[in-house]
């Protein structure tokens, strides 16, 4: 099984505003640089975004390692998610889970795949969020999708 490691982030201009994603993928020497935008949403829609995004470009089941500066989306899928289904996706509180949607197209991706989630601290030392962070806001700002080719990392 290949081992892969997913680097996310979102960002928004105003919460909600205009957001951004992005995400590094990495595979042995190679990485992949990916980002994309919506014109009003918010930024938990962007993390998520970015999670679903990087796991739709795997054409295989792989060992993943999803690489978040959000707490709420390591959270969500790790934690939160199980008491949702069981409650038919409602919180704790019986208020209808918020982003459903992504929540179930994120469990949907992580399901084909050995995924572990590690949660890293947003605007410190970790490079490849630092270029997500970087990523996600230009396309946000500049309302842009793009992705870079595979390059030696």
């Amino acid at each position: 099984m290949k081992q892969v490691q997913l680097i996310t982030d979102g960002a928004c201009l105003g919460n909600p505003g205009k957001g951004g994603w992005a995400c590094i993928l990495r595979f042995g020497e190679f990485k992949r640089e990916m980002f994309g935008f919506e014109s009003q949403t918010t930024n938990n829609r962007m993390e998520l975004t970015a999670a679903i995004e990087g796991l739709k470009r795997l054409k295989e089941s792989c060992a993943v390692e999803i690489v978040t500066d959000s707490e709420y989306v390591k959270n969500g899928i790790t934690t939160w998610i199980h008491g949702w289904k069981k409650n038919g996706w409602r919180r704790a509180d019986k208020k209808p889970v918020v982003n459903q949607d992504l929540w179930i197209e994120l469990d949907r991706l992580v399901a084909t795949h050995k995924a572990q989630w590690t949660w890293t601290k947003g605007h410190a030392s970790h490079a490849d969020n630092n270029r997500c962070d970087e990523l996600a806001t230009e396309a946000a700002r500049n309302q842009i999708t793009s992705e870079v080719g595979q390059s030696k990392a």
